[in-house]
């Protein structure tokens, strides 16, 4: 059936796209086409009969030709389609005019998504998985299994970095991925990603690329207002928060244009959750000595060999425990019998807001110069406290230190057949509070200034530019209360109610402030994370659509800095002694139930499933501490330390990046169907040089390592028009990645307060490379509609996994007396309860390798259809992955999910839009094994989550209003991992359900 339309309708249709997005329209004509994924330039098209050719595709850059082209005065064209499926169409065509392997999305289609950054809006592409915060917002994407650092983030074509650390419970990232949350999808066009690489991409992606596109005037010429207003509502807290955008563009005739967007974000965040740390078993005397060949595991904890105080249950104080007839276990079995380090509750509770503002100019002095600056300024804040409450299994047993708890008595204990404790009492049981503040500030900017020039239709020459720079500062104090030791406690641990976390239930009231609580000890931590780019890069174009030749040069520099500062060891003297004994400093345990309260918060875990076992626990009044304790002045006063409070290492690294390529495209015929070909090589000379801060005696000193490599990139790829309506594609190239930059800087640091478990750098690791091979193609159904298959290899040399090893604590070259005091006396506890020197103490180390080889296969399938047939406006798309790897060694590449798939059902007619979007992707390994000593891996578990997205065109004042709904993670799906099997959970956090109401209106 052929619809005819006049000016207006198509006006009309196209004012409406614009208020359902919040943006301005998609590209339309500009002087410099955009390029695809596969790196071929559409060739541009002014009409397009769907009635006489029914597949015919439609430029999304043809839009505005369109509609001039519909006037009154001239014959009728049929019509352009608006909403969601114009941008259904739009990724088509680019897809389809691709001579690579790449996807699409375009800016109708990023407005109407149910998605509040970019991450979310990348996450519904084939292949590509989301990495998410613990409050269910994405943050980072991996694209074909490989980790976000694999992918390599452009923003206009450009390389650029942001200093955050990947979210509330950042760990420290290497900052060669990008946190996607700072970018709202208001303010954004288009987004790309490439999968099989071409000459002319910058390198650094073995996973992939993705290309982010900014809002730019001339993508709508003309005066234009468009301007959003939400308010978010979480059920977690049962409170709203403001969100909104404004994008006012304008364009002077033909050759100047400015564009001004803002948006932001205030959100009242809460996120109840469960914590571990990992798991681990007791150390016991099963044989002579109690060595570790006769008592392997983690051995992170011992069980108390005489009665305490206060135990009861017939015993006598001071008695020797037959642990065998308490626990109702052998000692064999006993053992290995593995429960939480650390099983703790926790409730996350605070505010993020967030503010993105984007800038664009356009001058076309004439057709043949093009000249565009475009900026983007972001700051984030967070200011967050999250409190633990720890039931304290880790470094539990006979001790001289403050902490110590004598150790627990078993009873009654049942383990299943992987040896996981499913239920049991444990007396003589110790809690602490551990209540941190997350105060985190980032700033991020960045300016591309670019020009065109065409001369002549033959030639055509790009230049751009990029200058970028990030900050980010973490301010990380930790207050730890403690019960008294031997005060009678006792937990019940129900391990097999089928809830994702156990239930860890005592016998107090752990949120009674008059409990009898001590000090358990202080921090003082923070981190600051800086990151600078700039670059700039040519392109030169010679030829026509049947033949043409790119060549050109890239300059790229990124540094970037990690540093940390502690002054906990002072703090910690002056207010509550050393170590925490309450005998000195400003605040004596004598005094904290003045500085104690139970917690406002009633309705702890409301979201879970199965609950935690209580429901109320003490929280300190913080800002009386910080004054009773003078807190600003050491927290500003905090020396330089090796170790950063988020686990990860700290110095500075220094990339410049030189690279050249050289590109043949043509087109030609093959048995009378068009052939399209892409070839050529990539150069890339890099000068790295590695900063770290290293501990020689007791005095920190920066060492400077630097390194030189070089890699040659070839690549070629191929699309094949089989038939009319069948394209087949085939590339093969070698690309490349560096290794993170966390992993090779060099020095070791602790995570955790026992100084059980450090982390070790690597600066002798070398750039991985991979040869990949890409097979596929596409049946076109008609306009938006296609279904689509891709194979995939990637042999990755030298990908780099962390492993955890064994190593004395002498040979890390760390003073027993630069520990932190809690660390410090951890680690003479062990060495004492072993009878061994502190230097002979076993700590797991987590340092980076060179695997031989990682294989990694896959196929997507993509299935994107218009159902018009059946009800008009109603359509779907569905796409899945399966993926496979391999290695020499034995380990795999975390992260990577051996199924996922994403369905989205729409209807878009009579000014009503529809879109419920089901994303699922498997479970995955965390981190490989051991984890804690335990030869487990950690895994995080499948998760689906079902998002709907709603829109109605209010039927007045020119359709310039839109009502929007947006409800996230409708099932209330959690985020869950496990140490090695299924209810030995790690951690578990609930985000809840979101839901933005709001109005969208375009002038």
């Amino acid at each position: 059936m052929r619809t005819i339309v006049r000016r207006s309708a198509v006006r009309a249709a196209l004012l409406s796209a614009v208020a359902a997005t919040g943006l301005t329209a998609a590209p339309a004509v500009a002087q410099t086409q955009p390029t695809g994924p596969g790196g071929q330039v559409p060739s541009p098209a002014t009409q397009v009969d769907t009635a006489a050719n029914p597949d015919a595709q439609v430029p999304q850059s043809a839009v505005q030709s369109i509609e001039d082209a519909t006037d009154s005065s001239q014959p009728a064209q049929d019509i352009v389609v608006t909403g969601i499926r114009a941008s259904l169409q739009s990724a088509t065509n680019a897809k389809r005019n691709s001579v690579g392997f790449g996807d699409s999305i375009f800016a109708e289609d990023i407005g109407k998504l149910p998605a509040t950054n970019l991450a979310e809006t990348l996450n519904r592409i084939p292949g590509v998985r989301l990495n998410r915060d613990i409050s269910g917002e994405g943050t980072q994407v991996s694209i074909r299994g490989l980790g976000p650092s694999f992918s390599k983030v452009l923003l206009n074509g450009t390389q650029f970095a942001v200093a955050s650390d990947g979210g509330t419970n950042g760990s420290g990232g290497g900052n060669r991925e990008v946190d996607l949350d700072f970018f709202p999808s208001e303010l954004f066009t288009r987004l790309d990603v490439l999968k099989s690489p071409t000459a002319s991409t910058l390198e650094g992606g073995i996973a992939g690329t993705v290309n982010l596109r900014n809002a730019r005037p001339f993508d709508k010429p003309g005066t234009h207002l468009t301007v959003v207003a939400q308010g978010a509502y979480s059920d977690t807290n049962d409170k709203f928060g403001p969100r909104g955008a404004i994008v006012a563009s304008h364009t002077f005739g033909d050759t100047f244009g400015v564009l001004l967007g803002v948006a932001g974000v205030r959100q009242k965040t809460r996120v109840d959750g469960y914590d571990t740390i990992g798991f681990t078993d007791a150390n016991l005397p099963i044989c002579a000595g109690g060595s570790a060949a006769c008592n392997p595991g983690g051995n992170g904890f011992s069980f108390a060999s005489t009665v305490p105080a206060g135990v009861g249950r017939g015993l006598v104080t001071g008695a020797p425990i037959d642990l065998v007839a308490t626990s109702g276990l052998p000692l064999s079995q006993l053992a290995t019998a593995i429960i939480p380090r650390l099983g703790r509750p926790s409730l996350t509770e605070g505010t993020r807001e967030r503010i993105s503002v984007v800038g664009s100019m356009e001058w076309r002095p004439s057709d043949a110069l093009h000249f565009a600056l475009d900026g983007i300024y972001a700051k984030s804040k967070r200011d967050y406290i999250r409190s633990n409450m720890n039931w304290q299994v880790r470094n539990s047993g006979p001790g001289t230190s403050p902490q110590s708890t004598g150790g627990m008595v078993p009873f009654d204990i049942k383990v299943d057949s992987n040896n996981v404790v499913t239920s049991g009492i444990f007396a003589n049981s110790s809690f602490f509070s551990e209540n941190s503040i997350f105060n985190q500030d980032t700033d991020f900017w960045n300016v591309t200034p670019s020009a065109s020039w065409k001369p002549n239709d033959r030639v055509k020459v790009d230049l751009s530019a990029n200058w970028g720079k990030s900050t980010f500062f973490r301010e990380q104090p930790t207050f730890a209360f403690q019960t008294r030791p031997n005060s009678g406690i006792e937990v019940n641990y129900d391990n097999k109610n089928g809830n994702p976390q156990p239930l860890i239930t005592p016998n107090v009231d752990l949120g009674d402030p008059n409990l009898g609580w001590q000090w358990y000890r202080v921090n003082v931590q923070n981190v600051r994370r800086k990151t600078e780019t700039r670059g700039a890069h040519l392109d030169v174009y010679v030829g026509d659509e049947t033949v043409n030749v790119k060549f050109g040069a890239a300059y790229d520099q990124a540094q970037r800095s990690i540093r940390a500062y502690d002054n906990t060891n002072p703090f910690q003297l002056s207010v509550c002694g050393n170590p925490c004994t309450g005998n000195t400093g400003s605040v004596p345990t004598a005094s904290l139930a003045q500085y104690l309260m139970r917690s406002p918060i009633d309705n702890f875990g409301h979201l879970s499933r199965g609950g935690f076992g209580f429901t109320s626990f003490i929280m300190p009044d913080i800002e009386a501490l910080k004054q009773a304790t003078n807190y600003a002045s050491f927290r500003d006063s905090a020396p330089e330390t090796r170790g950063s409070v988020t686990g990860g290492a700290t110095g500075d690294i220094d990339e410049k990046v030189f690279g050249g390529y050289a590109e043949v495209n043509g087109v030609s015929e093959v048995f009378g169907r068009e052939l399209r070909a892409n070839a050529g090589v990539r150069y890339t000379y890099t000068k790295q040089k590695v900063v770290g801060p290293s501990q020689i005696g007791t005095a920190i000193v920066d060492i400077t390592a630097r390194s030189n490599y070089e890699e040659v990139l070839p690549s070629a790829n191929l699309s094949y028009d089989l038939f009319r309506n069948v394209k087949l594609r085939f590339a093969v190239s070698k690309s490349m990645t560096r290794p993170d930059a966390s992993s090779i800087l060099p020095g070791v640091t602790f995570s955790d307060p026992s100084a059980q478990v450090a982390s070790a750098g690597n600066p002798a690791l070398q750039p991985y490379t991979s040869d990949n091979v890409d097979l596929g193609g596409e049946f076109y159904t008609g306009g938006a509609g296609y279904i689509g298959v891709a194979l995939f290899r990637k042999s990755i040399n030298g990908f780099t996994a962390t492993v955890q090893q064994q190593t004395p604590f002498a040979d890390l070259n760390i003073p027993v007396d630069a520990l932190q005091a809690t660390q410090r006396q951890a680690l003479l506890d062990r060495a004492a309860a072993a009878g061994v020197a502190p230097g002979a103490v076993a700590i797991t180390v987590n340092r980076p390798i060179n695997l031989n080889n990682l294989v990694i296969k896959g196929v997507e399938g993509t299935w994107n259809q218009p159902l018009d047939f059946a009800i008009k406006g109603l359509g779907f798309q569905a796409n899945g992955t399966h993926i496979t790897q391999s290695s020499d060694t034995g380990l795999v590449a975390p992260g990577v999910p051996k199924w996922g798939y994403n369905v989205q059902g729409y209807y878009e007619n009579y000014g009503l839009s529809l879109s419920l979007n089901y994303v699922w992707q498997g479970g995955v390994i965390a981190a490989n094994a051991p984890q804690n000593n335990l030869n487990v891996p950690l895994e995080a578990d499948a998760r689906g989550q079902l998002d709907l997205s709603a829109g109605y065109q209010l039927p007045f004042m020119d359709k310039a209003f839109r009502l929007t709904l947006d409800v996230l993670n409708i099932t209330n799906t959690p985020i869950r991992t496990t140490i090695g099997y299924d209810n030995a959970t790690y951690n578990v956090f609930y985000p809840g359900r979101q839901v933005l109401v709001g109005v969208r209106a375009s002038f």
